[in-house]
């Protein structure tokens, strides 16, 4: 028997119940009540993560194969994954990279040409398999490799490639060991990080932009230029501590860190690319990019 006075509808089977919303979502909500500057962000950032839920449990494995030997011998020749691994459904791409540029569009991430591009390239069934594959091989080359379609496109691409990756990346690290791989690019996909972790060991795990993969690399030297002069790196924190950022006075460019060893919860990328915003808008009036 059911408890008295329990909610139940007896029209809504328990597979048809909704689903418990992730810590991710639950941090965002958290961080727009404590910051109400952040609120737009966040909004855009919860809306992203349940469009990308919608996809999520259909996407396949990588085509690569999945034993430790290869993936290791693969690794030491450079990133593991190419584009012909990826198994894309290019329905639900299509669906995600429309729903991400409206959606960035209405929280006035995305100006209207760009919109009217991503319409564009998920209306053309067979230029969008070489548009995303340019994507995937030329971002770590910078937006000047991009074709003119895709230019402008980059966090749209990233967004609704998302699913795909992460899928992929968690497959492959859950085989292979990436201790020795030591470079500023993520050993899985070739992407940059644009977060980092700072453990309770106090070392520095980068975040991969693109596949959100983690990876063991020195905590001062710079990712981007190999910068390891402390003379030339800026560092400061967010007023809570939670949050440091390195600037290399190099290249100058910039890598956020979320410092777990006195936190609470674990890293959130979702999350912490918000909550770091000030800091962001901190590091580019101090001219780093």
């Amino acid at each position: 028997m059911r408890r008295a006075g329990a909610e139940y509808n007896s029209l809504v089977t328990e597979a048809q119940q909704p689903r418990p919303e992730s810590m991710e979502i639950t941090e965002l909500r958290r961080l727009k009540a404590l910051q109400p500057d952040l609120a737009a962000a966040a909004d855009l950032q919860i809306e992203l993560l349940q469009l990308q839920r919608r996809v999520q449990s259909r996407v396949s494995l990588p085509t690569i194969r999945l034993d430790s030997t290869y993936l290791t011998e693969r690794l030491a020749a450079g990133p593991i994954l190419r584009y012909e691994h990826l198994r894309i459904d290019w329905s639900d791409l299509r669906f995600l990279l429309r729903a991400t540029a409206t959606a960035m569009r209405t929280h006035e991430a995305l100006d209207p040409a760009d919109l009217r591009k991503a319409d564009l390239i998920t209306r053309d069934a067979e230029r969008l398999p070489p548009f995303v594959c340019a994507w995937f091989n030329g971002t770590a080359q910078g937006a000047d490799s991009l074709p003119p379609e895709v230019a402008g496109l980059e966090s749209v691409l990233l967004q609704a490639m998302r699913p795909v990756l992460t899928r992929a990346a968690d497959a492959v690290l859950a085989r292979v060991e990436t201790r020795t791989w030591g470079r500023g690019t993520c050993p899985v996909c070739g992407g940059e990080p644009d977060l980092a972790v700072i453990t309770p060991a106090a070392d520095r795990l980068l975040i991969c932009s693109r596949c959100l993969a983690r990876w063991s690399f020195e905590p001062i030297t710079c990712p981007f230029c190999r910068n390891a002069d402390r003379s030339r790196i800026t560092s400061f924190a967010s007023r809570d501590g939670r949050y440091r950022l390195y600037a290399c006075d190099v290249c100058q460019r910039y890598l956020k860190a979320y410092d777990a060893r006195s936190a609470s919860r674990p890293v959130l990328p979702p999350v912490d690319s918000v909550a770091t915003l000030p800091l962001d808008a901190a590091a580019m009036q101090r001219g780093y990019k």
